[in-house]
């Protein structure tokens, strides 16, 4: 696809073009798919946050293979990974570190927490304090900790695997809709189809496969993912389709709070992403109706809650939007890319 003048020029200052990426792309979710079964979907988002630096809070009933999913990610991309079961007196402390006083040395010496990793998975955050809540955000957002006057920087790259069960209330703290908006995505595992739960049993028959996965990628490869958003083109008609989208949140007569600007360029930066792993160097309408659902429905507050309980009404009032939102024509957009 031949792209403006401008852009060309631009395009060849950066390093990591979209074809590698989606190579590097493909070997992931084919290793992630030798341990977890027929969730392609789920994987590609969590790549997609990963390389848009975000976060994911991954709601589902137990036993539908979250955590295997985080471990399995860490160990393909052979990044660190730690996990923290969240609990009522878990205190913020516990997931930053802590400054002791160590004889030997004579002085306080910090402890580094289980946030100082790569990925970290927050098992069932729900269920920790609204204050061990808020510290581990506060990580998320300014990917550093500040304790007694002092700052340290979290490694990039960082991302927290949140999850939480949608139907257990007892002894729960639910984020509230301000903290829930720092996280990129929100995704739902669901249960495996009848053939896929017959794989699963043979699969894990003998042993866990988990143990068998090698790395695909390392950190290295990591430091010119950024260049990204920098190769991939947005026409200005797919800036309207988004601003379209999101301002129909806020005018929906089912809807009591839309999606506010971090939402729209959340969706902005993840069209990119998936428009870039699957190789292509500018962003469609159907990049962005993928991710509108993952990213924006957790944002938005709807009147009635539904029946539902594993798909939210927001789902449902996204979906109406999308079919009602006017679609950018392909001509128009080959136009303005320079094709």
């Amino acid at each position: 696809m031949r792209l403006p003048n401008k852009y060309q020029e631009n395009r060849k200052v950066y390093g990591m073009n979209n074809q590698q990426l989606k190579a590097l792309a493909d070997k992931l979710i084919e290793s992630i798919e030798k341990v977890i079964v027929g969730k392609k979907e789920i994987i590609e988002r969590l790549f997609i946050c990963l390389i848009c630096s975000g976060h994911v809070l991954l709601e589902d009933v137990p036993g539908t293979g979250k955590t295997l999913l985080a471990k399995t990610l860490s160990k393909s991309l052979d990044l660190e990974f730690n996990r923290v079961q969240f609990t009522p007196d878990l205190l913020p402390s516990d997931i930053t570190g802590i400054h002791f006083y160590n004889q030997k040395q004579g002085d306080f010496v910090f402890r580094k927490g289980p946030v100082f990793t790569n990925i970290l998975l927050a098992d069932e955050i729900n269920r920790a304090t609204p204050r061990t809540q808020s510290s581990l955000l506060e990580c998320m957002e300014e990917r550093q900790v500040s304790i007694d006057g002092r700052t340290y920087i979290l490694n990039p790259p960082f991302m927290v695997i949140a999850t939480q069960n949608p139907v257990e209330t007892l002894g729960t703290f639910p984020l509230p809709e301000a903290q829930l908006d720092r996280f990129l995505m929100k995704l739902y595992m669901g249960y495996p189809e009848t053939r896929e739960g017959i794989e699963i049993l043979k699969r894990f028959r003998f042993e866990n496969p988990l143990a068998s996965v090698l790395p695909v990628a390392g950190k290295e490869d990591f430091e010119g993912l950024k260049d990204i958003f920098k190769n991939t083109f947005v026409s200005e008609d797919i800036y309207s389709y988004i601003i379209q989208i999101v301002e129909a949140t806020r005018k929906h007569h089912d809807v009591l709070l839309g999606v506010s600007p971090r939402g729209s360029q959340a969706l902005l930066k993840t069209s990119q992403a998936l428009a870039a792993i699957n190789g292509r160097d500018y962003v469609t309408p159907d990049d962005v109706k993928k991710m509108a659902i993952p990213v924006l429905a957790h944002r938005m507050i709807a009147r009635h809650s539904g029946s539902d309980t594993l798909k939210p009404a927001t789902h449902s009032i996204l979906e109406q939007i999308l079919q009602r939102v006017p679609v950018p024509s392909e001509d128009r957009l080959k136009e303005q890319a320079g094709v």
